[in-house]
């Protein structure tokens, strides 16, 4: 089986993507596809010795859409012009603005002449005799009429869509909610016509009474409301559309677009999309690594937070695993490639984004077959008020048919079209007003029925990143081991070394001054302060200067239960102090967890960190289940785990690495302060 994505355009409404999945699904061949209304594409799998690419753009093309396939960068495409979604989202906004702005300018003169006598009536508002003379009265009805016709025609062209779709989709026997919105307002704007005609026919015949009849039952005004009123939740629909749909675009911007490679003993540049298996790729400090590859030559540290989400760097050296889209923070580095192109870790969590967001909820195929019933219900129910009326009634025809055009009119989804919108608005808009972003009325609809929320550790219950959290002398004060720990550290460009000297600096400790610095890597660092040799780092360093550190062994193992990380530091002859480094966990996390148990929310840590730390964080906040040593694409995989067992699951990040989970999760919920891809794929 070959899995591809296809981008649709053309689609309104969900009985739309309906549409499109039923013609798909019945070609031979095809596995599945799913079609994503939001994001305007289409998940298929299929058996390519059956079916073909062009097979299915055809299939979609003829259901009256516009489709393509989009394959490493390069478009197969019929029906549409390819663009990236975020692209996409801007024109249609625009386009919707246009026609909503120019449908209001000419909807408003037409209300106005139609309703003009009412606002008299009703609200006093007085209207200009020379407005009278023209307008008001039976002599006056054609004017009245066919001034609001030629108004109408330019409302009506300006959303010619949802007659051109509507209809389309009718005559196909797949009628959408366009096909409703076009025949309302159309049915509304011939039956004026026709009343003009009756009108004329009246007053050549000295008629009066036929001429008030039609003059009063004209729908000039409601067929330009009702496209109108569907282009103002349309529009509203838009702008939201406008802010989703770049997470992928955000994540593929994290990776290098270029590798320094040697060959044939030369550096040379070359774009990623070059490179290949067993490339000696040269990667300098600040550089982002662009494949999956092994260190061949020197050592650094690099910054994971990209991949794992965890704050502090790793120490690497040859023979160690590096990944893509992580940055190498202090070393010159080779690395051997050994995943390049859609084979790196950031392609697949890409990929993992993209399917995850276009994956269809049940409760959005609920709405499909909905859909798919509703518009034939509405016509056959017009149509059966019109014949009952005619021949069990005994009314004439005209009335009849007026009864029909009635049904039709006021099913019109109106409600779907702009009063969802419009609590949608008011619902994100009390959001914003507490500090939280709230991107569809489908995300308000899911959250009240979560029963598991997931958390991210680092960034979301921590603080992200390091702080001194324990000084724990054995010789001299406090006040000595911070000065000394501070002249030591401020060589470094470690992460935990920067937490001591922010430590130092905030306490007016950095008075002392270091000479003969040297980092010893993956071990610590030396330097001479005030004439003597001291030493800043782990047991392996402390061993190798030959300090003993068999006093300690209970001090270090109770901070490494507590999920923190011990600096030793000593002189030429002994442990002077320890200093313990943690991601401390935020002020109100526990408050937090404490109010999720209350409202019966299971809680669970997913966290890429060691067991170990996961382990004391639990414990301090009572978290009743933690999940630890997690990769990316495995964090994705337990949210679908609890998914399998029925669960309604929340995941909260704020890290790149968590970007597939927040996409799969059935609600999304990114930390304001974490990067753009996870608040994106939220």
């Amino acid at each position: 089986m070959k899995h591809e994505k296809f981008n649709i355009t053309g689609m309104s409404c969900s009985a739309c993507s309906s549409r499109v999945e039923k013609t798909v699904n019945k070609l031979d061949g095809i596995d599945k596809a799913s079609v994503n209304l939001l994001t305007n594409s289409m998940q298929a799998s299929y058996d390519e010795n059956v079916v073909s690419e062009q097979d299915i753009i055809q299939a979609v093309v003829d259901a009256g859409y516009g489709a393509s396939l989009a394959e490493g960068g390069s478009q197969k495409q019929a029906g549409a012009p390819q663009k990236s979604a975020s692209d996409i989202a801007k024109e249609e906004m625009k386009s919707m603005k246009h026609r909503l702005i120019w449908s209001i300018v000419f909807l408003i003169p037409v209300m106005y002449i139609a309703m003009h006598h009412m606002f008299y009536e009703w609200f006093g508002i007085p209207v200009p005799e020379g407005f009278q003379y023209v307008f008001h009265g039976d002599e006056n009805a054609i004017t009245f009429a066919f001034t609001q016709f030629l108004l109408i025609l330019p409302i009506m062209y300006l959303n010619r869509k949802y007659y051109i779709n509507g209809f389309r989709n009718l005559f196909q026997g797949a009628p959408n909610m366009d096909s409703l919105v076009g025949m309302g307002s159309m049915a509304a704007a011939l039956y004026g016509v026709f009343a003009i005609f009756r009108m004329s026919w009246g007053m050549g015949h000295g008629d009066w009474a036929l001429v008030a009849q039609y003059s009063t039952n004209l729908y000039f005004e409601s067929a330009g409301m009702i496209v109108t009123l569907i282009d103002v939740g349309k529009y509203l629909e838009a702008r939201a559309k406008g802010k989703t749909s770049t997470a992928i675009e955000k994540l593929m911007d994290l990776a290098p677009k270029q590798a320094t490679v040697l060959r044939n003993g030369v550096e040379t540049v070359i774009p990623v999309e070059d490179l290949v298996v067993g490339d000696e790729i040269v990667i300098r400090p600040g550089e982002s690594i662009p494949a999956d590859g092994i260190i061949s030559e020197g050592t650094t540290s690099v910054d994971e937070a990209a991949i794992t989400g965890e704050s502090i760097p790793v120490e690497k050296q040859v023979g160690d695993k590096v990944t893509s889209a992580t940055i190498n923070k202090t070393g010159f580095i080779h690395i051997t490639a050994r995943r390049v192109g859609d084979d790196t870790t950031i392609s697949q969590i890409i990929k993992l984004v993209d399917e995850a967001s276009a994956s269809k909820a049940p409760i959005a195929k609920m709405a499909d077959t909905i859909s798919g019933y509703f518009v034939p219900a509405v016509i056959t129910i017009a149509i059966i008020t019109g014949l009952i009326w005619y021949f069990v009634m005994g009314v004439d025809a005209e009335f009849a048919f007026s009864t029909a055009i009635s049904v039709l009119v006021i099913s019109c989804p109106c409600a779907l079209g702009l009063a969802t919108p419009v609590a949608i608005m008011v619902g994100t808009g009390k959001g914003a007003e507490n500090g939280i972003l709230i991107k569809s009325g489908e995300a308000l609809e899911t959250a009240h029925a979560i029963d598991t929320v997931v958390m991210d550790k680092t960034g979301t219950i921590t603080e992200g990143r390091p702080k001194v959290t324990d000084i724990l002398p054995l010789k001299g004060t406090k006040e000595d081991l911070v000065a000394i720990a501070a002249a030591l550290e401020k060589g470094s460009e470690h992460p935990l070394a920067e937490a001591i000297t922010t430590y130092a600096g905030d306490h007016q400790l950095t008075g002392r001054t270091a000479s003969d610095f040297k980092a010893l890597f993956g071990r610590g660092v030396q330097a001479v302060i005030d004439g003597k040799t001291y030493y800043a780092g782990n047991t392996r360093l402390m061993d190798e200067a030959h300090i003993d550190t068999k006093a300690i062994t209970a001090s270090l193992n109770a901070l490494a239960d507590d999920g923190k990380t011990p600096l030793l530091f000593a002189d030429a002859k002994e442990i002077i102090g320890i200093i313990a480094v943690a991601d401390v966990e935020k002020a109100t996390s526990a408050e937090a967890i404490a109010d999720f148990a209350k409202m019966g929310i299971n809680v669970v840590m997913l966290t890429g960190d060691n067991q170990r730390t996961a382990e004391a964080i639990r414990q301090r906040l009572h978290i009743p289940q933690v999940i630890a040593g997690v990769l990316p694409q495995d964090k994705e995989k337990h949210i679908a785990a609890l998914q399998a067992e029925g669960h309604k699951v929340a995941m909260i990040g704020d890290g790149i690495n968590d970007a597939p989970a927040l996409a799969k999760a059935d609600l999304g919920m990114a930390i304001g302060a974490g990067t753009d891809v996870a608040i994106e794929s939220a």
